[in-house]
């Protein structure tokens, strides 16, 4: 780090849990974030100012008037264009020391398999907005052993769960909803989304992907669930599922 990087990161520094050592390792890291709408923006946004070195920003979507209700990373002037480069313009205006990578269009679970096999990814956050891309994203963090922080948010909830696969007792995506074939998921466009929820779920994002490359103990098998009405979290325990066709050791992970 040089004097400028000491004072950028100063206030995280003077924390023990990170000091010198923690904040060069997040500015030696590498995080894929996937999905640049109300999760990813505000993930993206404080994983750039908290300094992590390298970034890429997946989304084959455009940015519509819609979404400025609560994607922060876009703005007024760049409606219709790809969320990944809008997204990368902004987080570059508030800090221009690290990479940013912008990968504008859908990738497909083998794409996303060599892309993080030869860019050295250290995290993966899903901040997706349908299934099929969070059962891709989780069984390409599985294959490849890397942490996964999984958020969603819907009317006046959110969620999150970690996945930490450098541990073999974590259970992934699957174990907790399991794969049925059926599209039966919520979609903020038909029910709704309390802006500032999906910001509370997309800044702890940031937060456990902290947590997650300083090795601070983040929660294992948990299921975090935010009720924006009565401002609460309550948390579901759950086990890795010993017949899930992703984790399980019967498994064919090839």
């Amino acid at each position: 780090m040089n004097d400028q990087d000491l004072e950028r990161y100063g206030r995280h520094i003077l924390l023990p849990e990170i000091d010198y050592d923690g904040q060069q390792k997040l500015l030696d890291s590498h995080v894929l974030v996937v999905g640049l709408g109300g999760l990813g923006s505000p993930a993206s946004i404080y994983l750039a100012s908290s300094g992590i070195g390298e970034l890429t920003l997946c989304d084959f979507d455009k940015v519509e008037l819609s979404n400025l209700q609560r994607q922060i990373a876009h703005t007024e002037d760049k409606l219709q264009i790809n969320k990944a480069h809008s997204a990368k313009s902004f987080i570059a205006s508030i800090n221009s020391n690290i990479n940013i990578n912008a990968i504008d269009k859908k990738l497909s679970q083998n794409e996303f398999d060599s892309y993080i096999k030869n860019n050295s990814v250290d995290a993966i956050l899903d901040c997706s907005d349908n299934f099929q891309t969070r059962y891709i994203v989780n069984k390409v963090a599985f294959k490849n052993k890397i942490p996964l922080i999984s958020g969603s948010a819907i009317r006046f909830e959110g969620q999150l769960a970690i996945f930490d696969f450098r541990e073999n007792s974590s259970a992934c995506y699957e174990c907790l909803f399991p794969d049925n074939g059926e599209e039966n998921e919520l979609r903020c466009a038909d029910h709704g989304i309390l802006a500032p929820v999906v910001g509370i779920i997309g800044v702890t994002q940031a937060l456990e992907t902290i947590k997650v490359l300083l090795n601070l103990s983040p929660p294992q098998n948990q299921l975090k669930i935010f009720d924006g009405k009565s401002n609460e979290w309550k948390t579901i325990l759950f086990k890795k599922d010993k017949g899930c066709t992703i984790c399980s050791s019967s498994s064919d992970h090839s």
